[in-house]
């Protein structure tokens, strides 16, 4: 077994940054924020917009400033929000522009920069010296300086936020577009604002992979605990997209940090209007603002089964369709599988139904006659998180046709059920292992949001086989929906078409939530393609780097059409650019008919 020794990610205790006077960080309630979507110039939309996100319980408001003229008319919209009561911290949104930066620092509370695009540009190098390298970070260190003193003078704070797909010419080259790479983006420019006695800082680690978004952010606190640095994280999924996809996403990227003690603020990424971000937000916090604990979840240990910054599946063996390298499996409980088969009318269908009773297992084609019923190939053996796993630990073994099925209610720490296969692993049990977990007086809503990130805590590190969800009072096929979409959050097991939109902001070019439907309702029977829908240029390209097409706005009224990051086609016209899109995947032979 591999152990990862000295790998601490536990007893990370943040710093407190003051944002205005609202304090980040530390025993702090997780914060909450969003980002208008309104062109900047605009004051009222901009205000009223800015008043909704703040009555529905946003914290902190983010705008973009991608010009000076942008950046300038912060200060109008800061005054009129506080002739109509409001003192929310403003954050400014900067990319490409120093200057911008510098402006919006003397007027909001908060900046945001992303090292990969807002200073370093690319000039086509594919290799650095480390005399060339150490002079792109002096040239850093000189265009920075007037923004870290304007900074201090005014008591503002800012995110230094790297993104997957966004990283510079001169990361990449050293460290690729990988975690380490994001990680190093982002410590880089913090080493400069430390040598400035500048500490005002928060950081954070955005992709649209969940996967890379938590591997990135666990490899940054670790970087920063190994050089005395406790800075406070912010979270996201970035361009999670919209509805139940979006929403799961999202849980499934934030909660698992959150569980492992690593989170100070967070923003829900929706292709929807930002008020809407807000309540579902609130859910992902809300679960853990009731744990003391929340600053010390992952316990130091003297060897962990996992590497926390890589995915590894655990090697099991393989039971009928359950384990070794097959995709995980979902399980629905059922009071008659024979009955309730009927109920799931979509493509999307449960792999098992079990009976109430724990004793019948029921596949798709054995319960229509089609298959020879499995239950003879397989056994499961039910523990919970309070099982000794050393008294039973040969029994389990000597069964092969067993698999392990962890019961655990909604309240038990899932962080157990980690250890627990954590213990499974040390004594070289390599059953299958399927988490049930038990759900009760709980909305849809509700259930998406907390299932997901309490599954996505184990699969995002490849300890589980399958899936069980178990909710009281939950239409089945809704149930199943969830399963199968926390799945394809997580990259565990692909079912559909996945779409990487952004939720759109005051440099978006056309109508995102309009035309991520109209892609939707063309492709969503494309199963397993991804698509990115991406209303600028600014992140576009980068931000949708896991998308195998990408439909980016160029210009108002124009699109660019991407295959991966290549561009394929510019400046097509808006009202074709769907069917564009359409013709350019079919002529590749990816097109399901």
């Amino acid at each position: 077994m591999v152990q990862f020794q000295q790998v601490s990610i536990g007893n990370f205790h943040s710093r407190v940054v003051l944002i205005g006077d609202v304090p980040l960080g530390g025993s702090n309630p997780v914060r909450i924020q969003s980002m208008t979507s309104t062109n900047t110039m605009d004051t009222k939309a901009t205000v009223d917009q800015s008043i909704r996100m703040i009555d529905a319980g946003c914290e902190f408001v983010r705008i973009t400033a991608p010009g000076i003229k942008e950046a300038e008319h912060l200060a109008v919209i800061k005054i009129e929000l506080k002739k109509r009561g409001y003192n929310t911290p403003l954050i400014a949104d900067i990319h490409f522009n120093p200057k911008a930066a510098e402006v919006a620092a003397g007027i909001v509370e908060k900046i945001r920069i992303n090292p990969g695009n807002y200073i370093d540009r690319n000039r086509g190098k594919v290799d650095y010296s480390d005399a060339e390298y150490n002079e792109e970070i002096y040239k850093i260190r000189t265009r920075i300086k007037p923004l870290i003193n304007i900074c201090k003078k005014c008591g503002t704070a800012m995110r230094i936020g790297s993104n997957h797909g966004s990283l510079s010419e001169r990361i990449l080259c050293r460290y690729g577009d990988t975690p380490e790479g994001m990680a190093e983006s982002a410590l880089e420019f913090v080493r400069i604002c430390e040598d400035f006695n500048y500490h005002s800082l928060v950081l954070s680690m955005k992709a649209s992979n969940v996967k890379v978004m938590i591997q990135a952010t666990r490899l940054l606190v670790h970087r920063m605990m190994e050089e005395g640095m406790n800075y406070p994280i912010h979270l996201g999924v970035t361009e999670a997209g919209d509805a139940e996809d979006g929403r799961i996403k999202s849980a499934a990227g934030i909660g698992p940090l959150l569980e492992d003690g690593i989170g100070d603020t967070i923003r829900v990424s929706l292709t929807e209007d930002p008020e809407f971000e807000i309540p579902v937000a609130k859910i992902i916090t809300g679960k853990f603002s009731q744990r003391k604990d929340r600053r010390s979840l992952i316990k130091d240990q003297n060897h962990i089964a996992i590497n926390p910054f890589s995915y590894t599946r655990r090697k099991t063996r393989k039971v009928h369709n359950i384990g070794g390298s097959q995709v995980p499996v979902v399980i629905i409980s059922s009071g008659n599988p024979a009955e309730d088969i009927h109920k799931f009318k979509g493509e999307i269908f449960p792999d098992f139904i079990c009976n109430t009773k724990n004793s019948i297992v029921s596949d798709r084609e054995q319960l229509s006659g089609e298959s020879e019923y499995p239950g003879n190939k397989i056994e499961f053996i039910y523990i919970n998180p309070g099982s000794e796993i050393e008294k039973i630990s040969e029994s389990i073994k000597q069964n092969l046709s067993s698999v392990v099925v962890i019961e655990s209610g909604y309240d038990e720490p899932v962080r157990q059920i980690r250890e627990m296969i954590f213990n499974l692993i040390k004594n070289e049990i390599n059953n299958p292992v399927i988490l049930k977990r038990k759900y009760a007086n709980i909305s849809l809503e509700e259930l998406q949001l907390t299932a997901s990130p309490d599954f996505s805590f184990l699969l995002v590190d490849g300890l589980l086989d399958g899936i069980w969800i178990d909710a009281e009072g939950i239409d089945l096929e809704d149930i199943c929906q969830i399963a199968f979409g926390i799945l394809q959050a997580t990259g565990s097991r692909i079912s559909k078409t996945e779409y990487i939109a952004c939720p759109s902001c005051g440099r978006t070019l056309f109508n995102i939530q309009d035309t991520l439907q109209k892609i939707k309702a063309k492709t969503k029977h494309q199963k397993g393609l991804k698509i990115g829908v991406m209303g600028c240029i600014v992140n576009g390209p980068g931000e949708m780097a896991d998308a195998d097409y990408g439909y980016v706005g160029s210009v108002p009224g124009k699109i660019t059409l991407y295959k991966r990051n290549r561009i394929v086609k510019k400046n097509v016209n808006e009202k074709n650019a769907v069917d564009e899109l359409i013709i350019i995947i079919k002529a590749d032979g990816n097109w399901i008919d």
